[in-house]
């Protein structure tokens, strides 16, 4: 099967002060650069094609870890806030009330006014996995946190009520297999990105996985 190899880019100053960010183009804060800097992939990833969301977060953190050929794919786009980028959860929760406390009850069909629903990223995630499904390679992809919810929903049934299975943690890949008809399922979560030796048991590829798949 094709395997995807996917994390969220680095810090921005947004990051930082938990606002909302979507299809808003912030840069990589100084700490964020600072802290890609210190991120690794074995050579044989850096060797697989690599697919990078357009926003330039995601664009500095490819070239932060010295990939220079990689294709910018608009897919990879993260979800859109709409008219909630910039803001912080707790403020919307705060003035919204019970009506925030209904949105966020739809879990994967939550729409932020003139944005997006992970699900509607699901949809649009579809021709992008669909292609990689039907290569059987390994590839790499730079995108959000956004988008790594919304493929690991679709690998593990999540409905985003409650917690997921596992914490998408930063500073972390995530490998993802996807089966010649688009099936999705999980490889291996939270490779860290900080340690070679602990963060890679898995080389390209690989027929031996050291976790469970999720289906």
């Amino acid at each position: 099967m094709a395997e995807l190899l996917i994390f969220r880019h680095g810090p921005t100053i947004w990051n930082a002060e938990k606002r909302m960010q979507g299809r808003s183009d912030i840069s990589l804060s100084e700490q964020g650069i600072e802290t890609v800097q210190k991120w690794q992939l074995p050579d044989e990833w850096m060797e697989v094609p690599w697919y990078v969301s357009p926003l330039q977060r995601a664009r500095q953190t490819a070239e932060l870890l010295g990939q220079k050929k990689f294709e910018i794919v608009p897919l990879l786009i993260e979800m859109s806030w709409g008219s909630w980028e910039g803001q912080r959860l707790p403020e919307l929760r705060e003035k919204l009330g019970p009506e925030m406390q209904k949105m966020e009850a739809l879990g994967l069909d939550l729409c932020p006014p003139g944005g997006e629903s992970p699900r509607d990223v699901q949809i649009r995630l579809k021709p992008f996995l669909n292609t990689i499904a039907k290569s059987n390679k390994s590839f790499v992809a730079v995108a959000h946190k956004g988008v790594l919810r919304a493929i690991y929903a679709a690998a593990t049934d999540w409905d985003m009520l409650g917690k997921p299975k596992e914490k998408i943690r930063d500073n972390c890949a995530h490998l993802f297999q996807i089966s010649p008809i688009g099936e999705i399922s999980v490889k291996a979560m939270n490779i860290s990105l900080l340690s070679l030796t602990d963060g890679f048991p898995l080389p390209v590829n690989s027929s031996t996985s050291s976790k469970e798949t999720a289906r």
